[in-house]
């Protein structure tokens, strides 16, 4: 007898199958796919509940934060002083979108032109035409004290 041809007495000595999933011939996972509930020994879901979470509407298309993502597109206007208006404008003068952006008191945004209002911040003095512009109650009263028009 010599080494090559010795057998062993007991068929896979020592070679213990693998137990994985349980039931069935399809190793690792045994057809249960992966992780989560349905995986899981025991597993048991409630048919009510199923429905209950289905019936449940999906947000959609506002990313994280629904509030700012929709009030982002809203125009908010641009806020412009009495006292800005006292520096800049003449006595007379006609004050509206296109002559805040001549005089630079005013940028445009993305080309276009700003929604722009007026507040009684400061004091004027000069009698201004104020025309298409949305205005505070306290400025317009200032601007019609000192002998401007709201138009």
């Amino acid at each position: 007898m010599q080494i090559h041809e010795i057998k062993v007495n007991k068929k896979h000595q020592g070679k213990k199958s693998r137990r994985v999933g349980r039931g069935g011939k399809r190793g690792k996972t045994s057809g249960r796919g992966m992780k989560g509930q349905k995986a899981r020994a025991g597993h048991k879901l409630r048919p009510e509940m199923r429905d209950i979470i289905k019936k449940l509407p999906k947000l959609r298309g506002h990313g994280k934060n629904r509030a700012k993502s929709v009030n982002a597109s809203k125009q908010r206007p641009v806020a412009v002083n009495l006292s800005a208006l006292e520096k800049v404008f003449d006595k007379g003068d006609t004050v509206n979108i296109d002559s805040l952006l001549e005089n630079k008191v005013v940028e445009t945004k993305n080309g276009k032109k700003p929604l722009v209002k007026i507040l009684a911040k400061g004091e004027i003095s000069k009698a201004l035409n104020i025309e298409n512009l949305a205005i505070s109650a306290k400025a317009k009263e200032a601007i019609e004290k000192a002998g401007g028009k709201v138009i």
